[in-house]
């Protein structure tokens, strides 16, 4: 019944984010499957899952539970004075605590590892170091994630999640599959900062995967999805004439192996290289990409 009555408190703050439950998995950084499994009741919902929803949600841990004065390392308690509430009242007090980083507790926490993991890889990072990136403490970093595989999983996933967003605010109302294709393209040369340390991160992984049972699941997840979203493009433009007819997914297959083997050379050479640099990658893409997909033009 409690397991019930959990579940009810966290359908109401996510109700309250006004946000889907497929969006609020994604800002307490888990796999929508498992969010939905807990809501249904066919699984629990772990104590570091409440901490990040309570900090997503700007509510107290002991509201959610229906016990008062949990403590909170990050700062605070999570129930104070409070008392349970029911499942019909909406569970907006607010923290106690100082206020949160912007986005919450956990997304800090996340992003923070994936810059760190960027700088010097998985495995020379520390929850120490994630803590001082943070200004906060180990306890506060464990009362949200309690293990290393946990706060990796965590950073893949958001990663991954941060990844499709882009991809889908570029490309949003683009019509034209070449040119949206190219979009693509251009979201995956590493030019900026931001983009190196994203690719930074996905080599890193890449090892990781070979390694980690969740890792390699994540990892062959991501990899699904983004080709079949190269896939999907390219098929659009068989049916618009602009590509050739093509084995679709063998095409989709042969250009994300390309961009990978491109950006990992381009992430390894020295600044300067002459043929390893962010422009020579995107060039030697778009060749790819007019010689083996575009259509010849009737007009020539």
């Amino acid at each position: 019944m409690q397991q019930d009555e959990v579940a009810a408190r966290v359908r109401q703050v996510i109700d309250a984010a006004g946000v889907s439950a497929r969006e609020f998995a994604r800002r307490i950084v888990i796999d929508p499957s498992k969010l939905s499994r807990s809501l249904n009741g066919t699984r629990r919902f772990t104590a570091a899952e409440l901490a990040r929803i309570a900090d997503i949600g700007g509510v107290d841990v002991g509201l959610l539970i229906g016990a008062a004065g949990t403590a909170d390392p990050a700062g605070g308690t999570a129930g104070g004075a409070a008392s349970a509430v029911s499942p019909a009242r909406s569970p907006s007090a607010p923290r106690p605590a100082a206020p949160s980083p912007e986005g919450g507790r956990p997304l800090q926490i996340v992003r923070e590892t994936v810059r760190l993991i960027a700088e010097r890889g998985f495995h020379a990072v520390r929850v120490a170091d994630i803590a001082a990136a943070c200004h906060t403490s180990t306890a506060a970093i464990h009362y949200h994630f309690p293990g290393r595989d946990e706060l990796l999983e965590a950073a893949v996933r958001w990663c991954m999640d941060e990844d499709t967003r882009r991809r889908a605010d570029a490309t949003a109302g683009t019509r034209h599959a070449g040119d949206e294709l190219r979009l693509l393209i251009e979201l995956q040369t590493p030019r900026t900062e931001q983009q190196r340390r994203q690719w930074c991160v996905w080599l890193d992984l890449w090892a990781e995967a070979a390694r980690s049972t969740t890792v390699g699941r994540l990892h062959a997840e991501y990899y699904r999805q983004w080709r079949g979203t190269v896939a999907e493009v390219i098929r659009r433009g068989v049916e618009q004439g602009v590509f050739r007819p093509v084995d679709v997914d063998g095409a989709a297959l042969a250009l994300t192996a390309l961009i990978d083997g491109l950006a990992s050379q381009v992430l390894a050479a020295e600044p300067g290289s002459p043929g390893t640099g962010a422009q020579s990658m995107h060039d030697a893409l778009i060749a790819h990409v007019d010689v083996c997909l575009t259509a010849p033009d009737p007009s020539r």
